[in-house]
């Protein structure tokens, strides 16, 4: 039952969110893993609209907050209210303690900020002096970041990019492609577009996360999963430029996502196990934020992208 509502979800999506099937597959495998999110892309590419949309598709509450330079670690984590009538502090709950939070442009957020973010992603919890909240079982951050502008932007430190499950780049749609989103703006009824689905309950996706955990994976794809992260880390063992190229590789937190993305994605699909092209399927989307390159790659114009695509041919398929 819970395979069908998240097929009748990623229809709706799809419907939603024209020309970037890649996307809206990785906002269901970032629910179904249980991990966050990070998209980076050029404005207007619909990345609020299918938050938004995945959002309407779960029961759960939404909230967008819009990071800028002179955002405060309060104003995303809450704080005490003092309450003259009784003479107390109450605590006042922040946008954290929803289940789905976009926060947009992430990179805009000074370092305060950012470390508040990264305890609430990496440990569940928030601490606001000397009282830590746990957040909400169902608690997943979908980030955005704008490539294009340098000015007024803070990069995030690895130790947060490695929170997130994912990095989706997205790109601007084909031709044919914009011609149907010009029209769905307009509000004309495209073929194929479809009413949202019943919203998923949050029962349903935690059953949907077992169910995950125990997609079957063969003990020579689990060899070719942790060999695909550890050739990051000795990229010598294959080939000579790729050693010049990494400083340095991904941590065992990429192994651990890897895998569950890999069993999310075969779950999708309605398999009850996992093929190396699962693992191939989201190997990049996976590793690209987690990997950091040398100087002499970024000298030779070589990126995050061309490094795993050379791993990925490189490393023995099962």
């Amino acid at each position: 039952m819970a395979a069908e509502q998240f097929q009748a979800l990623r229809t709706y999506l799809n419907s939603q969110v024209l020309g970037q099937p890649e996307f809206t597959e990785g906002l269901l495998i970032a629910i179904l893993a249980d991990g966050h999110l990070l998209v980076e892309g050029p404005p207007g590419l619909a990345k609020t609209r299918a938050v938004n949309a995945l959002a309407m598709g779960l029961e759960g509450s939404f909230h967008r907050i819009q990071f800028t330079p002179d955002l405060l670690p309060a104003d995303v984590t809450g704080t005490d209210i003092y309450r003259p009538e009784t003479g107390e502090f109450v605590f006042q709950k922040g946008p954290l303690f929803h289940n789905i939070i976009l926060a947009d442009e992430i990179n805009r957020a000074p370092a305060k900020v950012q470390s508040a973010l990264l305890e609430a992603m990496a440990e569940r919890q928030i601490t606001v002096g000397q009282t830590t909240y746990p957040l909400p079982p169902l608690f997943m951050v979908l980030a955005t970041q704008n490539p294009l502008e340098q000015e007024g932007t803070y990069p995030l430190p690895e130790a947060q990019l490695d929170r997130f499950l994912m990095q989706l780049n997205l790109d601007y749609p084909a031709a044919d492609t914009e011609l149907d989103i010009l029209r769905l703006n307009r509000g004309e009824q495209l073929h194929g577009q479809l009413q949202m689905p019943k919203p998923l309950s949050q029962q349903d996706i935690f059953s949907a996360r077992t169910q995950v955990l125990e997609i079957y994976m063969d003990e020579t794809v689990e060899n070719y999963l942790v060999q695909l992260v550890i050739a990051t880390r000795e990229p010598a063992h294959y080939d000579e430029a790729l050693a010049r190229w990494i400083s340095y590789g991904a941590s065992p937190r990429a192994t651990i996502a890897l895998d569950r993305c890999a069993r999310a994605r075969a779950w999708l699909d309605g398999r009850d196990f996992v093929t190396p092209d699962d693992i191939q399927q989201v190997y990049a989307h996976v590793l690209r934020h987690r990997i950091i390159l040398s100087y002499q790659a970024e000298a030779d114009g070589v990126t995050p992208d061309h490094v795993l695509k050379t791993l990925l041919q490189e490393v023995p398929t099962p």
